[in-house]
């Protein structure tokens, strides 16, 4: 059975990530401070072997995987993937809205008033289930038709023929995404209630039995 070694980078900052506001299917450029975060994970990476990149079609993965590439040595043999799998969770309705509105109208019908506290009772996924009927529009993607999509990404990986066993792969990801990997993959060890740093880079092994997480938000997961 073969197994990846997944390098997964948050994009790095961008305006909306300043201004609080969620970004999910939308696009907000990056900062200065962004680049700067793309170039810190690059230098990390600069050396790893890397065999295949991919991201998701936004523009601000994008740009972090083009920094990231350039950087590694492999970059004459990389050839950036993108796909839709990888975008962020859809926010419906509230995209482009603060985020800490954004979650009190998710948990108005439930009496909670933070993020912290839906996760705290309900767990990450069923944060999607109660932005999406808070969602006026019901267009807010839901935990189901969430992992649906991000998972049919990972399968695309697996499968890639230019891949063999034990190759490392980069994928630029997203905060939420990256929380939903943890809460669902973490064995309950990591923290969940905050986004991963702008850039960091978290280490996973990627086989048809799912996804270990090795280190997250530049961290080792303690066993």
């Amino acid at each position: 059975m073969k197994t990846l070694h997944l390098y997964v980078v948050r994009h790095g900052k961008t305006y909306f990530n300043r201004y609080n506001k969620l970004q999910g299917w939308g696009n907000s450029p990056l900062m200065a401070e962004g680049i700067k975060d793309a170039q810190m994970a690059a230098q990390a990476l600069s050396n790893v072997d890397l065999k295949a990149a991919y991201s998701s079609d936004t523009t601000r993965a994008m740009d972090t995987a083009k920094i990231i590439i350039d950087g590694n040595k492999n970059k004459q043999h990389l050839q950036l993937i993108t796909a839709s799998n990888f975008r962020e969770e859809f926010y419906g309705s509230f995209e482009g809205v603060n985020m800490d509105v954004a979650w009190t109208s998710a948990g108005a019908s439930v009496g909670l008033k933070t993020y912290k506290e839906i996760v705290d009772v309900y767990g990450v996924d069923k944060t999607k289930d109660l932005l999406k009927e808070a969602d006026p529009w019901h267009d807010a993607e839901n935990s189901e038709e969430y992992w649906r999509r991000v998972n049919q990404g990972f399968k695309r990986i697996l499968n890639n023929p230019i891949l063999d066993d034990g190759d490392s792969v980069l994928l630029i990801s997203h905060g939420n995404t990256l929380i939903s990997l943890a809460d669902r993959y973490g064995e309950g060890k990591i923290q969940v209630h905050e986004r991963p740093l702008n850039g960091s880079i978290a280490r996973m092994e990627l086989s048809l039995d799912g996804l270990t997480i090795l280190t997250y938000n530049n961290q080792p997961v303690q066993n």
